[in-house]
């Protein structure tokens, strides 16, 4: 394809001979428009100066009532005061149902565990590999644990969450 130079070209010339660069006058119509919406406003704002309700005269002599005065109390200062005020609340201890576990994963092969622990060990968490032996052959289980409370296992189970260990579950310590 030829390249073509658009910059350099020259206008065709139009049938007819007539120039189509000529601007076209501003429409009267317009004009007459324009006029009529500015006289509209400058007759609006007139009207609503000229016609407005006038401003009712306010008495040259105010009534002045009298208020009662008060005697003014002696009050402490705000924070002595809040010093000196004792409030009593009861807290009443939970007890602990006892140490709490998690466990993440219940493999059949050690290294499928080593993987999880490893894992878990980027996150900043030390689990524990138990091997048990049942009617159903050796598993290999990764735990982590003991917790004082629920909300520390919680706590780690969300961070476990985070590098996308999903499926823990959290029991007591047994």
């Amino acid at each position: 394809m030829a390249q073509h130079d658009y910059i350099n070209r020259k206008p065709k010339n139009n049938k007819g001979g007539k120039n189509t660069a000529s601007k076209k006058p501003f429409p009267i119509i317009m004009s007459l428009a324009a006029l009529l919406l500015v006289g509209g406003f400058a007759y609006g704002l007139w009207y609503i100066k000229h016609h407005a309700e006038p401003e009712k005269p306010t008495p040259t002599q105010a009534v002045k009532k009298e208020t009662p005065k008060l005697e003014k109390p002696v009050l402490k200062p705000f924070l002595e005061e809040i010093k000196e005020h004792e409030v009593k609340v009861e807290v009443k201890e939970i007890k602990s149902k006892g140490p709490y576990q998690m466990q993440c994963g219940s493999f059949r092969t050690h290294e499928q565990a080593e993987e999880m622990k490893a894992k878990m060990a980027f996150a900043g968490l030390i689990a524990q590999i138990r091997r048990t032996e049942g009617s159903n052959g050796v598993w290999y289980r990764v735990r982590l644990g003991p917790y004082d409370t629920l909300r520390q296992a919680e706590s780690d189970k969300n961070k476990l969450k985070r590098i996308k260990i999903v499926g823990c579950g959290i029991w007591g310590w047994t």
